[in-house]
């Protein structure tokens, strides 16, 4: 386990299963104004206009590029988003009830604002616990088991931006980033996945983005990736992960991009692969 409240928490949830714990009206009470909240916030009308937050700025910089400048561009959202984020919401309203039931003492979530490359970036962490800033993350069983594996897995891939997150939420309380509390919102695993990044890199990154955001030109942060087949490249080139995941990728790459079943796999059920067609002088 990598924290000590993991424990205490599963010895919390082993008692209410023997009946020997139950919780309180109390804490029943705080999850129903947490779930409230988080409904009103999710039906509340969008703002409109682009800046950036602490739930953004971890993002690539063409990406924002889009989010300022062609939001229209992006892939329009299921209609199960919304529900999506509604089941997310309440996983983290009852598990934070959890995890104050279970005799963990945690500060309740506060605003914050920093500065970064002269940009005021506002959000709203979810938790302090010893002294450090977490996160709750709901999330898929892929994800759950191929994702939120390490805290060094996560750095390596993050399309969402959850290392430079939790960085700024860190910074804007003033105390060290502890990482991710991370839920199975089908089987109800949890467990904690370390912030075990460079915040000093991390916020050098972010200034970075700060800049290019504000220089406003639009700059592709990848490139495609050769496809291999049991290790064998094919002669095709796929978009990367983090392009994959971005709802701007069609208008990006335009007509460039197919997005077809496989051509190389043998399964009875192939899977969508996104195809790049290479032009003279790409690498």
């Amino acid at each position: 386990m990598e924290h000590p409240v993991e424990l205490l928490v599963h010895s919390y949830l082993q008692d209410v299963r023997q009946g020997t714990s139950t919780m309180s009206e109390e804490n029943i009470q705080g999850i129903v104004k947490h779930v409230e909240e988080a409904v009103r916030k999710q039906f509340k009308k969008r703002e409109g206009d682009f800046r950036l937050r602490a739930s953004n700025i971890g993002r690539v910089a063409c990406q924002l590029w889009f989010q300022k400048n062609k939001p229209e561009a992006a892939i329009p959202p299921s209609s199960h988003f919304l529900l999506r984020m509604i089941i997310g919401d309440i996983t983290e309203a009852v598990f934070k009830g959890i995890l104050k039931e279970s005799g963990a003492a945690f500060e309740e979530p506060e605003k914050i604002e920093v500065e970064i490359a002269g940009e005021k970036i506002q959000g709203e962490y979810d938790l302090v616990l010893d002294n450090k800033v977490d996160d709750i993350k709901s999330t898929s069983p892929w994800s759950y088991k191929n994702k939120w594996v390490d805290g060094y897995s996560i750095e390596k891939s993050d399309p969402f931006g959850y290392v430079g997150q939790l960085t700024v939420y860190a910074k804007g309380k003033k105390v060290e980033p502890g990482g991710w509390w991370v839920i199975n919102h089908s089987s109800g695993e949890f467990k904690y996945v370390k912030y075990t990044s460079d915040p000093r890199k991390v916020e050098k990154k972010l200034e970075e983005t700060v800049k290019a955001v504000a220089d406003d030109k639009f700059i592709r942060c990848f490139t495609p990736t050769r496809e291999t087949f049991y290790g064998k490249e094919t002669g095709r080139y796929v978009l990367n992960t983090e392009c994959k995941f971005c709802n701007f990728r069609h208008a990006c790459w335009e007509d460039r991009l197919t997005e077809e079943m496989s051509k190389v796999s043998k399964a009875k059920n192939k899977p969508i692969v996104s195809y790049i067609s290479m032009k003279k002088g790409d690498k």
